[in-house]
């Protein structure tokens, strides 16, 4: 692994600046348990009217349903994402019953708990040993179409799982890019007040 030279600009807990999306996977098979674990963090995630929205669907290595999904990924994403241990779509429920109502109404903060949720995710899988990389680059009507997914889901991101592995696996121009990489400062992401950044 390459040296991480994040540094915190406040106190935080290490495992922020540890957690980090390699592309280098070492194609080790992930135990269902394992893996199950990381969606049981994203379970305990925050939700408005404590609606869960997010859904995870997924294929491990080795399954039969590992070269359906690993076919979602555009060329580049299959590239390096056919040596990860498993891979994931994250969606969410577009809709919800209030409570005491009997009809669904839009959740308009769903995309709002579902990154959250991923994010529980991202930090369990670290806490555990593994890596996570999430991807915007699938095909998300194909996907939609060969998963059975439902309209009032909508689709938000592919994520690749796995161990670390030696990133001169990857092409070229990606190895000079396998490492942690750096945050803009605070001041530039909040400010008290009106906007200003």
């Amino acid at each position: 692994m390459s040296a991480n030279s994040r540094v915190a600009e406040y106190p935080i807990h290490p495992q922020f600046i540890e957690r980090w999306s390699p592309r280098a996977f070492n194609a080790e098979n992930i135990p269902q348990d394992t893996l199950l674990s990381f969606f049981e963090a994203a379970r305990w995630a925050p939700s408005a009217y404590n609606s869960q929205p997010w859904r995870f669907l997924y294929a491990r290595r080795d399954t039969p349903d590992w070269q359906r999904f690993l076919g979602l990924l555009n060329e580049f994403n299959r590239g390096w994402a056919q040596h990860a241990s498993a891979l994931v779509i994250i969606l969410s429920k577009t809709t919800f019953t209030a409570p005491g109502a009997s009809e669904e109404t839009p959740a308009l903060w769903h995309t709002f708990d579902t990154g959250t949720a991923w994010g529980y995710l991202a930090l369990q899988a670290s806490l555990s040993g593994w890596h996570t990389h999430g991807m915007a680059g699938f095909d998300q009507e194909l996907t939609r179409t060969e998963l059975k997914i439902p309209e009032n889901y909508a689709l938000h991101a592919a994520l690749a799982i796995g161990k670390l592995g030696d990133k001169a696996g990857l092409a070229d121009y990606l190895q000079a890019r396998e490492a942690p990489g750096p945050r803009r400062p605070v001041a530039e992401l909040a400010a008290e007040g009106d906007f200003n950044l």
